[in-house]
C-alpha cells in the first residue's frame, strides 16, 4: 500500500497469482477501489513511491525480457493507478532502481545513473542529487526505509536478530497507542515471504500492553483509524485504551484474476 501524504488516496500493488501483479487505486475518503492496470512480472514494491498529491506513482518492476526496449526491468512514472509509462527509464538488472518524490513536481531515482533514458513525458522534475542525510545502500531498504521516515515514523534501532538484519519502526497510532514494525531484510527467504517482509505490533506506553500482530502484512494510520492487509485483505479499525474495536473489511483482493486492461491514457 502507497499512501498520498497530501491527498486522501493510495494505490495498493497487489502480488498474485504467480507473477502477476494488480495495480489498485484507494479513495481513502469513501473506501471505494478502482482496479488500473495488471503486469505480468515483478514489482518492487518497497522501492516504489506516490506522489504526494497521489497523482503519479513511481515503480520498479522486472519481466526478464532483456531484448525488449525496456531491456527487462526499468524504473517509470505513471498516472496512478495505472502502469503505461509516462517516464520510462530501462536499467537491464535490479540492482538500485526505483525512486522517491521530493514533491508532487520533483523526484529522486534510486541510482539515476544506471538507467537510459527513453521517454520522459511525464513533465516531472528529476533530481539529480542524493537528497536524504541517511543512506542504507542501494536495494530495497535505501528506498524503502526512507520512506517510512518521511511517512512519520521514526527508527527505533538496527540490529540483527537470528542472523537477519532487523530494522525497527514506530509511529503514533492514538492516543497512548503506538504501531511498531519490525522490517526484516534476510538472506533466507521464508515459507509465503521473500528476503524482506514486516512484523507489527501495538504498544501502549501507558499501561506497557503489547499486542503482538503476526497476521499483518502492511500497516499504517490513516487519520484516526488503522489500516492494515492481511490474507490478501484490506481492514480498518478504532484504537480505544482497550485496544483494536470496530474493526472492518474494506476490501477482499483475493478473488481479482489478470484481464489486460488499457490505460485511459
Amino acid at each position: 500500500m502507497l499512501l498520498a501524504r497530501d491527498a486522501a488516496t493510495a494505490v495498493v500493488l497487489r502480488r498474485g497469482p504467480a507473477r502477476h501483479v494488480a495495480v489498485i487505486g484507494w479513495d481513502r475518503a469513501t473506501d471505494e477501489f478502482e482496479l488500473g492496470q495488471w503486469l505480468y512480472g515483478r514489482i518492487y514494491e518497497r522501492r516504489c513511491d506516490l506522489s504526494p498529491d497521489g497523482r503519479h506513482l513511481l515503480y520498479f518492476t522486472m519481466n526478464g525480457r532483456s531484448r525488449s526496449r525496456a531491456r527487462g526491468s526499468w524504473t517509470a512514472i505513471s498516472r496512478a493507478p495505472y502502469l503505461k509509462a509516462l517516464t520510462l527509464l530501462p536499467k537491464g538488472d535490479c540492482w538500485n532502481g526505483g525512486g522517491l518524490f521530493l514533491s508532487s513536481r520533483e523526484y529522486w531515482v534510486n541510482g539515476g545513473a544506471c538507467h537510459e533514458v527513453l521517454q520522459d513525458e511525464s513533465r516531472l522534475v528529476r533530481s539529480t542529487d542524493y537528497p536524504w542525510h541517511e543512506s542504507y545502500g542501494g536495494e530495497c531498504p535505501g528506498v524503502y526505509y526512507i520512506r517510512l521516515q518521511h511517512d512519520g515514523r521514526a527508527m527505533t534501532q538496527r540490529g540483527r536478530e537470528d542472523g537477519d538484519e532487523v530494522t525497527r519502526f514506530e509511529k503514533r497510532a492514538s492516543g497512548h497507542w503506538k504501531l511498531r514494525k519490525r522490517a526484516y531484510a534476510s538472506i533466507v527467504r521464508r515459507p509465503g515471504r521473500g528476503c524482506y517482509f514486516d512484523e507489527h505490533e501495538l504498544w501502549n506506553a501507558r499501561t506497557e500492553t503489547r499486542i503482538d500482530l503476526p497476521e499483518w502484512e502492511w500497516a499504517d494510520v490513516d487519520g484516526g483509524r488503522l489500516v492494515w492487509a492481511a490474507e490478501g485483505r484490506l481492514f480498518s479499525g478504532q484504537l480505544s485504551p482497550d485496544g483494536l474495536e470496530d474493526t472492518a473489511q474494506l476490501y477482499d483482493f483475493n478473488p481479482l484474476r489478470f484481464e489486460r486492461l488499457a490505460a485511459p491514457y
